[in-house]
């Protein structure tokens, strides 16, 4: 009883301090990858929708947002469901501009302490976004 005891301790040690490398056998970090990482690439919205209402980021990691109309909204999920998570932006039409917004909490832009309710990414500014939420907003560095 007592190997069996110890066996299970030291199982379960194991798997609490355990380490996964991906081209690396001496992981140096819980997820350590030397090469390239690959993440989900959504475009929104999907062509060959027509449609102009707001488009809701959810699933993926790196998005294309295509507006359809001026200033058409591209909302982020509420912070608070998804502390940690983190979201890289591109506008990619070349003339309309995105405007994005989230569902709760607001947007902080790098270095400030101000939030605001929504940006506008068009070319020249904001155009590219790394979007982070702490568990209450959405920090952004553009």
């Amino acid at each position: 009883m007592k190997t069996l005891i110890l066996f299970v301790l030291m199982l379960i040690s194991a798997v609490s301090f355990s380490q996964v490398g991906i081209g690396t056998t001496t992981p140096q970090s819980t997820l350590d990858i030397n090469g390239s990482l690959s993440v989900k690439h959504i475009e929104l919205p999907v062509p060959p929708s027509t449609s102009t209402a707001a488009q809701n980021i959810t699933d993926g990691v790196y998005f294309s947002l295509n507006p359809r109309v001026q200033d058409q909204i591209f909302n982020l999920p509420d912070p608070t469901m998804y502390p940690g998570r983190i979201y890289i932006l591109r506008n990619i039409n070349n003339t309309l501009t995105a405007r994005l917004t989230t569902t709760s909490g607001l947007l902080f832009p790098k270095g400030t302490t101000s939030g605001v309710t929504d940006v506008y990414m068009y070319e020249n500014n904001s155009r590219t976004m790394l979007i982070i939420s702490d568990g209450s907003n959405w920090n952004f560095i553009d």
